[in-house]
């Protein structure tokens, strides 16, 4: 699969059943999600993690630096039962900045997440998402043989949402802006094609 490929197929992954009901990644378009994102960025909780506080003009230049560049990394909303409610960025681990600082395997999926509105936390419905972006990425793209995740060591409620996930802790890995815990998602022996 070439490199631009993941932007495309991951528009393609198409939606999945859960026990919350119908969720759905869209890639972003700035256009339609800009305000919303920006809004989600500026939540305390949220801008302690990932850093893009501030004006519309940071996230859009966060989100830009994605969807202009080679389709490593694909910014996405996440839409449960027809409402955009979180973000997630999926993205060749295997292409990416974090290959540096870990071992990654050939077409490793990774993935980062934010749930948007505060009601939306603490509910379990990261660890519920989490689990059917995992298993998206893993039907749709028969390469991958795992999906990784570097949270912030700190964001204890993002790492025990990944455990929940059936991620499993792959030790801490130091990262230019962050110290991270290394969640990993195996596919399951008797998926392996």
């Amino acid at each position: 699969m070439s490199r631009t490929e993941v932007r495309t197929h991951v528009a393609d992954w198409g939606p999945t059943g859960t026990p919350v009901g119908a969720f759905r990644l869209l890639p972003v378009r700035l256009g339609r999600d800009l305000r919303l994102l920006s809004r989600w960025m500026n939540d305390p909780a949220v801008a302690r993690f990932w850093e893009l506080a501030g004006p519309p003009g940071i996230t859009e230049a966060h989100v830009r630096a994605q969807l202009t560049g080679d389709g490593d990394s694909v910014p996405c909303l996440g839409v449960l039962e027809g409402r955009p409610m979180s973000y997630w960025e999926i993205y060749r681990a295997d292409l990416d900045p974090l290959a540096r600082h870990c071992a990654v395997r050939p077409h490793d999926i990774g993935i980062h997440l934010l749930i948007g509105a505060a009601a939306d936390r603490g509910r379990g419905l990261g660890t519920t998402l989490i689990r059917a972006v995992a298993e998206l990425a893993l039907d749709r793209r028969p390469a991958c043989t795992r999906v990784l995740a570097e949270p912030d060591f700190r964001n204890t409620a993002c790492v025990a949402a990944f455990r929940g996930a059936g991620f499993r802790f792959g030790g801490a890995v130091d990262l230019p802006a962050k110290r991270a815990a290394l969640m990993v998602r195996d596919r399951a022996p008797d998926r392996l094609r």
